[in-house]
């Protein structure tokens, strides 16, 4: 299961065309995230810092500004082309999350902004997260609300749910959602060895110029919404998009919409 989930996100995320939507129209949204993901993980001047599924380098970028020394990874090539561009004071490295290219005890924090959903092995990469940090170093990591608080991921399955099928053969991977729980998200932790469970809701909102950048975003800046959509039957494509629109309308405002995207932020300490 693990390899086959693991090769469809690598091949989603290795896509040029993703990685540049994904930047165009959704990262007004994750961005939201970093500043309290920084502080969870007490990053300041002279801090070491891991940021993990690294992206195009928004966290690292953000950690920069704060005086950390700062490394990021990611497994696509494409994503860290993109970090090292925008970033170069940083050090990008292709690498797997669940096998940390990187000796013990070395960082003060690892950060991983929406990264732990896409991985196929999640405590995999807490215990190597657990490995690599200082003693008295900090994990923290933001995941996405449930769909009902989460309404564009709410409105796209409920739509698809109803309309066409959830299943449609995509590799199987772990639950999306399962550490917008805080009992899992702690238990995770501690049996990686971390103390000090944290975990915090941020309320955030994602704002859409249109109903076209909505159906946009999901169909193009993603990859595992992406292939579901891209599996349903033909004939029910239209009435999906409808009823994602439709089930947002309570969304719009004054030039467009107004989302309700809220996140989970989980931090922990290795003591």
């Amino acid at each position: 299961m693990t390899d086959a989930f693991r090769d469809f996100e690598h091949a989603g995320w290795t896509d040029p065309t993703v990685c540049a939507s994904y930047d165009d129209l959704l990262s007004g949204l994750t961005t939201q995230s970093i500043a309290p993901l920084l502080d969870a993980a007490q990053v300041a001047r002279g801090s070491v810092v891991l940021d993990a599924a690294c992206g195009a380098g928004y966290a690292a970028g953000a950690a920069l500004a704060r005086g950390a020394e700062v490394v990021g990874i990611d497994f696509s090539a494409e994503q860290v082309r993109l970090a090292a561009r925008r970033y170069p004071a940083a050090s990008f490295v292709e690498a797997d999350a669940g096998s940390l290219p990187f000796e013990a005890e070395h960082f003060d924090a690892i950060v991983s902004n929406y990264g732990v959903l896409h991985f196929p092995e999640p405590p995999q990469f807490f215990r190597e997260a657990f490995r690599v940090l200082k003693p008295g170093g900090w994990l923290a990591f933001t995941v996405w609300e449930v769909p009902q608080q989460a309404r564009l991921f709410g409105a796209v399955l409920e739509a698809i749910a109803t309309l066409g099928s959830l299943e449609v053969g995509l590799p199987a991977g772990p639950a999306m959602f399962q550490f917008a729980d805080a009992s899992t998200s702690e238990k995770a932790l501690a049996e990686a060895g971390f103390a000090d469970c944290m975990v915090t809701r941020l309320p955030q909102s994602w704002r859409a110029a249109s109903g076209e950048q909505i159906l946009l975003a999901v169909k193009t800046g993603t990859v595992r919404t992406r292939g579901t959509l891209q599996r349903q039957r033909a004939e029910v494509l239209d009435a999906i998009d409808d009823a994602i629109l439709d089930a947002l309308e309570l969304c719009r405002a004054e030039g467009g919409y107004e989302v309700p995207m809220p996140a989970v932020l989980v931090a922990a300490r290795k003591p």
